[in-house]
């Protein structure tokens, strides 16, 4: 999992492992849960995929801060890797938490299949 340092790399091992559905509803639960009113079609195509969620990522940072750390919290993004980043550019920010939050839910599809078979 630590091999994963792009949003394409993330993509290629849900792919490789033909869960990338399971990875677009695993993120549609938890921001439902967190709240956050998003939701992507099964078939969203990756690219798209990762520009509303920056997108949304960013509105939450500048718009709706706890809302942004609720999502945080209910992902299970590692406070750690979030205290790790530069916050002098809200868009780099953004760019990077939408990459810990995917990270996170593939790590969550990757381990309940491995585990569940």
């Amino acid at each position: 999992m630590e091999n994963l340092k792009t949003f394409e790399d993330v993509l290629d091992e849900a792919h490789k492992w033909e869960l990338y559905a399971k990875l677009v509803d695993q993120l549609n639960k938890d921001l439902a849960l967190a709240s956050v009113d998003l939701e992507f079609d099964s078939e969203v195509l990756p690219t798209s995929l990762k520009l509303l969620l920056h997108e949304e990522v960013y509105r939450l940072i500048q718009h709706k801060f706890m809302d942004y750390l609720n999502l945080l919290y209910i992902v299970d993004v590692s406070e750690e890797k979030i205290k790790q980043l530069d916050g002098n550019d809200t868009i780099e920010l953004s760019e990077n938490v939408t990459l810990l939050i995917l990270k996170r839910e593939w790590q969550k599809v990757y381990y309940r299949n491995k585990f569940s078979s």
